[in-house]
């Protein structure tokens, strides 16, 4: 298998706009040596044309079912709405493809289970895209206090905002973004920005073992943009978490709906015992928003950036989100070729649905989870 090139077919390529245009194609591009795309599917064949006419290769398939039989494809990439995630990963597994599917895994922790068991039973690789412990910022900041830079790791505090499309009291347009609204969706401040979040501090603490917490829709109506329509909103627009980490570290999170006001919508800090590190960014989608770092440490009473190694960022697309989305594509091939699991794996992403399963459960219940 060394050096074999894995064909890629996607399913949910919109020309133009959305998370597959945004990142896995300029991905997949900057990876041209080892990941190849033969085709695309969506709701129709006539959208399939427009998105391979777009992006100028692969085929465009007549709908989901052909694209998965199809001999040529080795891997297939899910990027549609949440909701239609688990329906198409069965059939891509039981076709006996490998999977990347997006976050949220399965719209709810029973699908996550499903599909990983599916994976597991069938012995074909599916990875998440959870691509914020990929990111050369989060890397960095686990060597850092792996190397001591903080001492004894005391506790950590975070406060972001889930960005304008989650709890801002508008959407941009009703076809696209009305189902974000319904937390029966699965997409919403808690599953989006607050699981790919949750996903990073995993890999840099551990496993949690047990939270508290308060889930709350301040704003219970949005505003459809194009429309003029009055959407009723019912996922929630505020996630307070209270976690301890199976290591003992205490965490606070606290995600608003909405974007920041001055474009500061992340403050992550870790506190230490010999020193403390700040995490920053425009969002709380720590997957797809430039990261900073600064740090103090000993007697210093003022942060001093971090700078992140180069080698964490050379040889990867420059922006964001097709770099950390890029990372992942590569760890992939690296787990097909040498039967490794270095990628986030459904298993990966079956724990971090388990910690918002039991976030939901303590809002409801008030009491606190054990995980």
């Amino acid at each position: 298998m060394p050096g074999q090139r894995f064909k890629v077919g996607i399913i949910g390529l919109k020309p133009g706009r959305g998370w597959a245009v945004r990142a896995h194609i300029p991905a997949l591009r900057a990876l041209s040596q080892t990941f190849e795309i033969v085709g695309v599917a969506n709701t129709s064949r006539a959208s399939a044309v427009e998105a391979v006419t777009a992006i100028g290769s692969g085929r465009a398939f007549a709908d989901v079912a052909e694209l998965i039989a199809a001999p040529e494809v080795d891997i297939v990439t899910i990027t549609v709405k949440v909701p239609y995630h688990f329906e198409i990963a069965k059939a891509a597994i039981e076709a006996g493809k490998h999977v990347y599917c997006e976050w949220p895994l399965g719209n709810g922790l029973a699908e996550a289970r499903e599909m990983a068991a599916l994976a597991r039973a069938k012995g074909v690789l599916g990875v998440v895209g959870t691509q914020a412990p990929l990111a050369p910022e989060i890397k960095y900041l686990k060597r850092l206090i792996a190397d001591g830079f903080v001492g004894d790791v005391l506790s950590t505090t975070l406060i972001a905002r889930g960005g304008a499309l989650q709890g801002g009291g508008s959407i941009l347009d009703k076809k696209t973004y009305a189902y974000l609204l319904d937390r029966k969706n699965g997409a919403s401040t808690l599953t989006i920005p607050v699981g790919h979040t949750l996903a990073a501090l995993r890999d840099v603490f551990g496993d949690v073992a047990e939270v508290s917490s308060v889930l709350a829709t301040r704003r219970p109506k949005a505003l459809a943009a194009d429309t003029g329509e009055v959407l009723p909103v019912t996922a929630p627009d505020q996630v307070l978490v209270s976690a301890v980490f199976a290591s003992g570290v205490p965490a606070s999170i606290h995600y608003r709906g909405g974007a920041a006001r001055d474009g500061d919508g992340l403050l992550w800090e870790i506190n230490g015992t010999e020193g403390d590190i700040r995490v920053s960014g425009p969002s709380g989608h720590t997957q797809m928003v430039q990261l900073s770092l600064k740090g103090a440490r000993g007697d210093e009473k003022t942060f001093r950036p971090l700078e992140v190694p180069a080698s964490l960022r050379s040889g990867w697309p420059e922006d964001v989100a097709p770099g950390n989305v890029a990372r992942l594509y590569a760890k992939m091939a690296h787990d097909l070729r040498e039967g490794t699991r270095s990628a986030p794996s459904f298993e990966d992403g079956v724990a971090v649905h388990c910690i918002i399963a039991a976030i939901e459960r303590a809002a409801e219940s008030g009491s606190r989870i054990a995980l």
